[in-house]
């Protein structure tokens, strides 16, 4: 009996010693499984961005190969920015406003530092954004001295009771917030100066050898649409508005469900283009009610809004989106759309002109 308590006593000595020996191999198993578990997630991580520059009348043949290289630069800068706070787990709204800074700061736009003049001579600005988790949006119309209109916008989400302040209110908003303000000469620049006179220049010839030109009267609203790694959606847009526009007009880009919409169960629009049609037919917030109700998907909902809807009504332009699980379309239906993506994986994709 001695003999065999003995050899039992040896073998559970035997195996604790053999376990204790494993241990660092266990230990180092477990380290790799975790590393690949990590690794897997990151690589599965749904987010993405989108941003645009405008829809309109242009086409290569119209721009010197330096201006369109100075798009495309500024473009990718932006995306680029965007995308790398995303990445590192940042949240959409951050990202979204950071990119439309970027571009409200670029005379090439027409939102901010480029912002069109009105009829008057005067630089209105209209910004938008809205958070898909909460529903929360921010907007402001017809603003004159306001740096970065987006910031603005989001400040009025955050910080106010309100949805969209215009005029001299929204201006005392931003005073009270610190937000930089300059004077309205500050967005004025050469090429708005110009676009306004071709608009305002009746004479026949004029017309005749400008029209392509005053055709483009529209393009440079800008906006950004962003998916985080937390499944939240954001949408932005900022704009200068048209150019030659009578004192007071109100287009789409700070009207919520027409020129910017957000859900995180559906997805964020940016619109560009002829402003009065977006606002007639609701265009951003009918693409998430198509996917919502109807059941169609990202890239269905945003061709029939832009190519069918608008387009048979006579109304042109374009709309960035990205839907919940991170699919992004870019439609215009227009000769161009100045746009740039990039998803989770880090393809990025810069296009200026229809292919």
């Amino acid at each position: 009996m001695k003999i065999i308590k003995l050899h039992y006593l040896l073998l559970i000595l035997i195996f604790w010693s053999c376990t204790e020996n494993n241990k660092p191999q266990l230990e180092n198993q477990k380290q790799v499984v975790e590393r690949h578990r990590e690794a897997e997630q990151n690589a599965t991580a749904k987010f993405g961005i989108a941003l645009h520059g405008g829809a309109g009348f242009i086409k290569a043949d119209m721009m010197s190969d330096s201006i369109i290289q100075a798009y495309q630069n500024k473009l990718s800068e932006a995306i680029e920015l965007g995308h790398e706070i995303l990445k590192n787990g940042g949240d959409a709204e951050v990202a979204v406003v950071e990119v439309i800074q970027v571009l409200e700061d670029s005379p090439l736009f027409n939102a901010g530092k480029g912002g069109v003049l009105n009829a008057n001579g005067i630089h209105e600005l209209d910004a938008s954004i809205m958070h898909g988790k909460t529903l929360e949006a921010g907007a402001v119309a017809g603003i004159k001295t306001v740096k970065n209109p987006i910031l603005l916008a989001q400040k009025i989400m955050n910080e106010s009771e309100h949805v969209l302040l215009s005029g001299n209110g929204a201006e005392e908003f931003a005073s009270n917030h610190d937000l930089d303000q300059v004077e309205n000469s500050y967005f004025t620049t050469q090429k708005a100066q110009r676009a306004l006179a071709n608009a305002q220049n009746k004479s026949a010839y004029h017309i005749e050898n400008y029209e392509e030109n005053i055709k483009n009267y529209k393009l440079g609203t800008v906006g950004c649409v962003a998916l985080d790694q937390k499944g939240n959606l954001v949408a932005g847009t900022s704009t200068g508005g048209m150019t030659n526009k009578k004192h007071g007009r109100i287009g789409d880009s700070p009207i919520i469900g027409a020129g910017n919409y957000a859900n995180n169960h559906t997805c964020a629009v940016s619109a560009t283009g002829h402003g009065e049609y977006f606002i007639k037919n609701v265009v951003a917030f009918d693409i998430s009610a198509m996917m919502e109700y109807g059941d169609f998907s990202l890239e269905q909902a945003t061709q029939i809004a832009i190519q069918e809807k608008l387009k048979n009504q006579g109304g042109d332009g374009g709309v960035i989106a990205i839907d919940f699980e991170g699919n992004i379309s870019l439609e215009f239906n227009t000769e161009g759309m100045f746009r740039a993506k990039m998803d989770a994986k880090g393809n990025k994709e810069v296009k200026l002109f229809k292919e």
